[in-house]
């Protein structure tokens, strides 16, 4: 791993929200830099979700869309439907919090991962779906409509086994 040194881009009278302003900028080049390199777009589910237009506008176009995305990637492993992956039993998973930050970058609303964190706890936890009228789900459930719409990007959900 390489070292990364990370400098203000102000004088020493700059508070800290210029510090941070500048450091969410740095990481912004970086993160758009990895992008762009082939290694990104091999067995990677949040490259194969950004590439399809009709995705990208489900999950903007609905706040319940995005949301059961988030909670089906959260515990869950995903296996793209390629012959040599699967041999290789190769997978795709990512934390909740990288969850969060996949469904907000899909959005473009200029929001982070937690707008979507912990967004299916349920009430009392803010998720703001405490009526149930939303249709919020918890972490780990993966909807028959977001399974259908991964296996059109050529994704199944991969259930492992219980270790037990």
């Amino acid at each position: 791993m390489s070292n990364i040194t990370i400098e203000p881009q102000h004088d020493s009278e700059g508070t800290d929200d210029d510090f941070f302003d500048d450091l969410k900028g740095q990481w912004a080049k970086m993160e758009a830099k990895r992008r762009q390199t082939p290694e990104y777009r091999i067995n990677n589910m949040e490259y194969d979700m950004s590439q399809a237009d009709w995705f990208v506008s489900r999950v903007r176009g609905s706040d319940t869309y995005a949301q059961n995305l988030y909670a089906a990637m959260c515990n869950s492993s995903f296996q793209k439907q390629d012959v040599w992956l699967i041999l290789k039993d190769s997978y795709w998973s990512c934390t909740w919090r990288s969850a969060g930050g996949i469904v907000a970058d899909l959005q473009d609303k200029g929001g982070d991962y937690m707008d979507w964190y912990c967004s299916g706890i349920g009430e009392g936890l803010g998720n703001g779906d405490t009526d149930g009228t939303r249709n919020f789900v918890n972490e780990g459930t993966v909807t028959d409509e977001i399974a259908a719409d991964l296996a059109l990007l050529g994704w199944r959900v991969a259930y492992e086994p219980d270790a037990g």
